[in-house]
């Protein structure tokens, strides 16, 4: 009966190990994506004060373009990854001058607006020229099927998401804690009239800021287009997990973002694995429960 009983536990604490890391590794390739998205949200709101809801439709342009060149122009993926970066960047820098600038420093309900604008005629424009079936991505054999680590098998394609996460973050976070740009950054984040006052040209510093947010929301929206597929309604469906990064997080930080997309991409894991018919409630009740307790924010400013 020992011997029964033993055996039984074995393959209980077998199962729930397995468990673990298995929603461990999916939450840890979703929160990469989570923050590459988000981050820049994060920043430019703490910074420019501006309620960018349209903040999606950057990743979004960067599935599509990344579909685009890999679909029509034969690019192999890596660089039709940076070409739809590039690409989106561009046109961020478009935006930013012509609509964006306008209502830097405007009333909140301006900025909603327009940013909700924005958002409706990406609807109809991606509609218009990729009609409403989600675009797939293929991505190279080297970083698709299956990958063997520490004798369990894991999804390449999430692996190598986790690894360029990883490279991604921690080079952005030398550019922002190591260069002369970054410190513009967090010296216009903590008192912006000082930092102008001291002969920072802000102007310049938020066209340069947008753009970066820009660049890495289409660079997650191109990696993550499996956890979020690239359709017309990418924008407004994936809105509320950008903003709740944000939220919990706290505006105008780094760090907040990245430890909001963990919490954020390992919980929607585990309650979608235990509880699938109610993970999405279960996210929401988690982010009011952090937000009563730290309403700024997890790294928020006081």
């Amino acid at each position: 009966m020992s011997r029964l009983l033993a055996c039984v536990f074995t393959e209980i604490m077998s199962e729930l190990l397995s468990a673990i890391i298995s929603i461990a590794f999916h939450g840890l390739a979703l929160a990469m994506v989570l923050y590459l998205i988000s981050v820049g949200l994060s920043v430019t709101m703490g910074l420019m004060g501006f309620v960018n809801l349209a903040h999606g439709a950057f990743a979004m342009a960067g599935g599509y373009a990344l579909t685009t060149l890999m679909s029509r122009w034969q690019l192999p993926f890596v660089p039709a990854l940076a070409a739809a970066v590039v690409i989106v960047v561009a046109g961020s820098l478009v935006l930013e001058r012509l609509l964006y600038r306008r209502l830097y420093g405007g009333a909140e309900l301006d900025q909603v607006l327009m940013t909700i604008g924005l958002i409706f005629m990406t609807v109809g424009a991606a509609t218009y020229f990729w009609g409403p079936v989600a675009q797939p991505v293929h991505p190279p054999a080297l970083i698709s099927g299956q990958i063997e680590i520490a004798g369990r098998d894991f999804p390449a394609y999430r692996t190598f998401l986790i690894l360029c996460g990883t490279v991604i973050i921690t080079g952005l976070w030398l550019a922002l804690e190591r260069t002369r740009f970054g410190a513009s950054v967090r010296a216009a984040v903590d008192n912006l009239r000082m930092a102008q006052s001291i002969g920072i040209d802000t102007t310049r510093l938020f066209a340069l800021t947008f753009a970066l947010g820009s660049g890495l929301a289409a660079l997650g929206g191109a990696l993550g287009a499996e956890f979020f597929p690239i359709v017309p309604g990418y924008g407004l469906a994936n809105l509320a997990y950008f903003l709740i990064v944000v939220a919990v997080g706290g505006l105008g930080s780094i760090r907040g973002p990245f430890v909001a997309a963990l919490l954020v991409g390992i919980a929607y894991t585990a309650f979608n694995y235990e509880w699938p018919e109610l993970g999405g409630f279960l996210i929401y009740a988690l982010t009011m429960a952090v937000l009563l307790w730290r309403p700024r924010g997890l790294f928020g400013r006081p």
